[in-house]
């Protein structure tokens, strides 16, 4: 199968949007926790979250468009600040994916889909307690993408909650061992399976490759 720019733009939306947000391959379920300034707690699904450099420690997620109206997600991190990052485990992938319903922002995802609020470390966003990777961040920067008026949010880690045993000591995490899904597309959800682990690369270390037959 072939398609062209002229195809994919002349193709059902929905079908379109399928295509174009699966063809980048598997993306890391998260749900981000915030709380508005007069208390309301929000939790909705990204599959965007992208690591940006580590020293500082950065992280960055894709809004949608906010011209038209505002998230709640969006506006909780404008007026507070900050947010939580919680990985979506393969035992609640349901109840994440349903976050991404559009509820008044006097409605809980925490409470209709069946998760905990935990509070940690005397952060102020929620975390998800089911969740096996918590991450506590700081906003940073935002910085609005012209071509589609999307908004790349850069935050900082401020802290990090994970199980002792699912980190090595070079600070490798088994995301197998923590039972992390992956996204395709808006909808499909994913096992993660370690297959593999390398050292640091060096050109003038390189193995010998066999040619790969297709």
């Amino acid at each position: 199968m072939h398609l062209t720019k002229k195809d994919i733009e002349n193709t059902e939306r929905i079908k379109r949007l399928n295509i174009i947000n699966s063809v980048s391959g598997i993306k890391p379920a998260n749900l981000i926790g915030t709380k508005s300034k007069d208390g309301y707690p929000n939790l909705g699904i990204f599959s965007s979250v992208v690591h940006l450099g580590s020293s500082p420690a950065l992280l960055g997620f894709i809004m949608r468009p906010q011209h038209e109206k505002p998230r709640d997600t969006y506006l909780n991190i404008k007026e507070s600040g900050f947010y939580t990052i919680n990985h979506v485990h393969q035992n609640f992938i349901e109840q994440a994916h349903f976050t991404s319903a559009k509820f008044p922002k006097e409605t809980s995802e925490f409470e209709v889909c069946e998760f905990t609020e935990e509070y940690l470390y005397g952060f102020q966003a929620p975390f998800v307690k089911e969740s096996p990777l918590k991450i506590g961040m700081k906003l940073i920067e935002e910085i609005p993408i012209q071509v589609n008026k999307t908004i790349l949010m850069i935050g900082e880690i401020q802290h990090i909650s994970i199980p002792e045993n699912s980190m090595d000591e070079q600070g490798h995490i088994n995301l197998t061992s923590l039972g992390s899904a992956g996204i395709s597309g808006v909808n499909s959800y994913y096992e993660l399976n370690k297959i593999n682990q390398f050292p640091y690369t060096k050109a003038n270390k390189l193995p010998r490759f066999e040619k790969i037959q297709q």
